[in-house]
């Protein structure tokens, strides 16, 4: 039944922890996006993340149970933060808004690689298991980060890279918002998951070479 899912990976003793390291970067990691979203909003002038009780750390609040639930079953997830663009002020207000998102999971992307590099090059860690999983977790952390700011940087509906453009762009702008577009933005979203991988796997390459870079281990 599970044949081929993400979450088959729970039930091998090989891939568990590997299963839940994902699980756990892509909920916090999601979490903390949307605030930085609603914490940018607000320095703008709009209070709707406030109103709506979006201020929090509960990532049920930010993800929903569904969107938890499909992560776990095919690896996939998403959030949002309630956004009142007549409220905001300032001219690329909306701009900055999108932008914090990615620019979040950029940050955490670097502290977690960073971190992982540091540890590697002054030779802090015995080799036990436990050391070895936080490895892998700093890892899975900041690779998933940066991922995440990556993909939601592409200028397509509903990412917040398409909120960037549209802030700059008049003409983008209308485009997005005519519902006769919908199907051209849904197909261009969908065929964007399908050349995942290759995007993500430069990413991960980047990701080797940063924290090869600051462990000061050879290319």
């Amino acid at each position: 039944m599970f044949q081929n899912l993400f979450i088959q990976k729970a039930f091998d003793p090989s891939t568990q922890f590997y299963f839940f390291s994902i699980v756990i970067s892509v909920v916090i990691s999601i979490t903390l996006h949307e605030l930085a979203h609603g914490w940018v909003a607000i320095k703008h002038g709009d209070l709707t993340p406030i109103r709506t009780g979006h201020m929090t750390g509960n990532p049920l609040i930010h993800m929903g149970p569904f969107s938890i639930m499909i992560l776990m079953i095919v690896g996939i997830a998403w959030g949002q933060m309630p956004i009142d663009p007549s409220r905001l002020k300032g001219k690329y207000a909306e701009a900055w808004v999108a932008f914090a998102g990615p620019a979040m999971n950029f940050t955490l992307s670097i502290v977690a690689l960073t971190g992982l590099g540091l540890l590697i090059r002054f030779e802090t860690l015995d080799g036990t298991s436990i050391e070895k999983n936080a490895l892998g977790f700093l890892y899975a952390f900041g690779s998933i980060n940066a991922i995440l700011g990556v993909f939601n940087l592409f200028p397509i509906p509903p990412l917040d890279g398409s909120h960037i453009i549209a802030n700059f762009n008049r003409k983008y702008a209308m485009f997005i918002s005519d519902p006769g577009n919908r199907g051209v933005m849904m197909f261009g979203f969908f065929l964007l998951f399908t050349i995942a991988s290759v995007i993500f796997g430069p990413i991960y390459s980047a990701a080797d070479i940063y924290v090869r870079w600051v462990s000061n281990l050879p290319f």
